[in-house]
């Protein structure tokens, strides 16, 4: 890897979501061709990165534990069904661990969720993710866009996934990711009081060791990306670094959909 004059560690936390050939029109900007994955993940190798967990990453920076001098991580989005079939294995064949947040509500049979329809995992295969070295996070219940949610539901969206992850993991759950990255003061608060040790937002960002644990900046894949962006992310550029404040725009688009929320209810994120 190629040495990054900066002063700041930078830290690539991809965020992937479906790995396949024909995804939903819906979630196809957001999905990665299952050769193209492979030689992502090549390039990833290559790279000479360290490929650690959120947890590596969020014991980092409480002070906790040391990171390797390059780490990277690698965090799948929502519960599609390639995950634990070909996009495991994918990884396993190339020792890379990664951390997966699950929407429980659609992936649990009989549930329903905001994410329109497309082929999912189930709930009962979640311990096969553990079986292939992933650590698994919760992804709300239903999707929705967390800062728009009155009290109450907020609480739900938080709780709930742990609890139902828990039980059928036997273990504790400790990390979340918002939905579409959209969370605020508040959102973050409540996701500390109902448990969690951290949340990873979105930002497409660098993170840092500087980086908010229940902020986490990610690098967000689309279908458009290429091989050349992951070398160049894996050299610490391409990208803004966190920590950084909000922006103007997003603090008047989170205004907006607060708005549009108290007069049509739940909006899916995405």
């Amino acid at each position: 890897m190629r040495g990054n004059a900066t002063t700041v560690p930078r830290i690539p936390v991809l965020l992937y979501h479906a790995v396949m050939d024909d995804p939903p029109d819906w979630i196809a900007e957001f999905a990665v061709a299952p050769k193209e994955f492979g030689a992502q993940l090549d390039a990833i190798v290559a790279s000479g990165r360290t490929p650690v967990t959120i947890s590596a990453l969020v014991d980092h920076l409480a002070g906790r534990g040391p990171l390797p001098p390059h780490p990277v991580v690698l965090t799948f989005d929502d519960g599609f069904a390639d995950l634990p079939g070909p996009t495991a294995e994918a990884l396993a064949s190339r020792a890379l661990p990664a951390t997966v947040y699950l929407t429980t509500g659609a992936i649990t049979p009989g549930r329903r969720s905001l994410l329109p329809p497309a082929p999912m995992m189930t709930l009962s295969q979640t311990p096969l993710l553990e079986q292939y070295g992933m650590e698994v996070g919760a992804h709300t219940v239903t999707h929705p866009q967390l800062d728009t949610l009155p009290p109450k539901a907020l609480r739900r969206e938080l709780a709930e996934p742990k609890a139902v992850l828990e039980d059928v993991l036997g273990h504790a759950v400790t990390h979340l990711a918002y939905p579409h990255g959209y969370n605020s003061r508040g959102v973050r608060r409540a996701a500390a009081r109902a448990g969690y040790a951290s949340a990873a937002a979105v930002r497409h960002a660098l993170s840092s060791e500087a980086d908010q644990a229940y902020r986490i900046a990610r690098l967000i894949l689309r279908r458009s990306h290429t091989v050349a962006d992951i070398e160049t992310w894996m050299e610490g550029g391409g990208a803004p670094v966190a920590p950084f404040p909000d922006s103007l725009p997003t603090i008047g688009w989170r205004l907006y959909r607060r708005a549009r929320a108290a007069v049509k209810g739940p909006v899916f994120a995405g």
